[in-house]
């Protein structure tokens, strides 16, 4: 069979994974370590992820997913139980049966509203004594997503920690910062210190009800990056361990993260282009002087983003070095135009990359008016994955 060409392909790089994580290990010595790794491991690959992660040295005490679906496959593949580590759902379970699947499987969840405390309190009475389990109570401190107020926080926990109705069930604090990302603009900083006030405030009321320590989590990247105070007993890594910034005005390059995964395309075209034409649907670009135009195989179809705007950097790998070219005419599904003026040893074949290593994904966000989150996780199923 003829060999076929990789058309478009992504490489992720596991070893920069493991570095990323040992930033957050640097930034947080005191606190154990929750990656997040839901949607896929942010497009990564979940299972290829949490067994990277579990190499390192890192203080691992669990992981956190988005989905029971998720959690569930994590379960049978990774087995956390018999390596001490506890699997996370963070919206929580929704039903009677998804309880019953957490409780059975070791599943942790996240409490956000009332009904799942009416849900756990329904299977205490069935089943007498509810087997050991973790439950994160989360507390609404002014991101008003998913959260218990103050009052039914403390009641929660008033209710739950009483050791002769629920022997098994461990207690942890947990919030979510919703506005961390420039601790240098006023309205970000005002908005973060009010939810860290309130959350110290919930966190030692609740605190004198128990007889123990109540591990208490409210930092994800940008609070492990830039407020120490934000810190506890636990962290919640997300985005900064796939190497982007969760900061506005800083790139992952900027704060020493490594890029994780890298998108490859392939130049599959060159075409000679006079002044004045245009280029692509629409006709959203137009040549202002004659342009040597590369074809690249991939397009939303691949998950790159449409909205990506004229000027948007790839990175296109000639015989002499990588090279910067610019995106011009609007994406399609399954190719996009760049402009080849000043690279003049490109060939076909030569491989583009799209953002990763050389090309930060924050800096392609940001010309397509997105965020590197979403570029990572919308690359689609016909994209090939190779771990390095």
């Amino acid at each position: 069979m003829a060999e076929v060409n990789k058309r478009t392909w992504v490489t992720i790089d596991l070893q920069a994974l493991r570095k990323n994580l040992s930033q957050v290990s640097a930034h947080c010595p005191n606190s154990t370590i929750f990656p997040i790794i839901k949607s896929s491991g942010y497009g990564h690959g979940m299972i290829s992820a949490a067994r990277a992660l579990l190499e390192s040295r890192g203080k691992i005490q669990g992981f956190g997913i988005a989905a029971l679906e998720e959690a569930l496959e994590l379960n049978r593949e990774l087995k956390p139980r018999e390596l001490g580590l506890d699997l996370l759902l963070l919206p929580g379970f929704a039903s009677a049966g998804e309880l019953s699947a957490c409780l059975d499987a070791g599943i942790s969840s996240v409490i956000h509203s009332e009904y799942q405390v009416q849900l756990l309190r329904d299977a205490a009475e069935k089943n007498l004594d509810l087997p050991a389990t973790k439950l994160w109570i989360k507390l609404n401190t002014g991101m008003n997503r998913l959260g218990l107020s103050s009052d039914v926080c403390i009641d929660v926990f008033k209710e739950f920690s009483d050791s002769s109705k629920f022997p098994n069930i461990e207690l942890i604090l947990m919030s979510h910062l919703g506005y961390a990302d420039d601790m240098e603009y006023g309205p970000s900083y005002d908005f973060t210190q009010n939810q860290l006030a309130e959350f110290a405030k919930i966190r030692e009321a609740v605190q004198l009800l128990s007889n123990k320590k109540i591990e208490s989590s409210i930092a994800a990247s940008a609070g492990i990056l830039t407020l120490p105070q934000s810190h506890y007993e636990i962290v919640r890594p997300g985005v900064m361990l796939y190497g982007a910034s969760p900061l506005a005005k800083k790139t992952g390059e900027e704060l020493g993260l490594l890029p994780v995964m890298t998108l490859h395309s392939r130049l599959i075209a060159i075409n000679e282009v006079s002044a004045g034409s245009c280029i692509g649907y629409g006709a959203t670009y137009t040549c202002d002087k004659d342009t040597r135009v590369g074809v690249v195989s991939i397009g939303y179809g691949d998950g790159y983003p449409r909205s990506a705007a004229n000027g948007t950097p790839v990175l296109i790998k000639t015989a002499s070095g990588a090279l910067r070219a610019r995106l011009i005419g609007r994406v399609s599904m399954d190719m996009i135009t760049i402009d080849l003026n000043g690279i003049a040893d490109a060939q076909i074949g030569d491989d583009i990359v799209l953002w990763g290593e050389d090309l930060c994904a924050d800096e392609v966000a940001h010309h397509a008016g997105t965020i590197s989150y979403e570029l990572f996780c919308q690359v689609t199923k016909r994209v090939i994955y190779e771990y390095i």
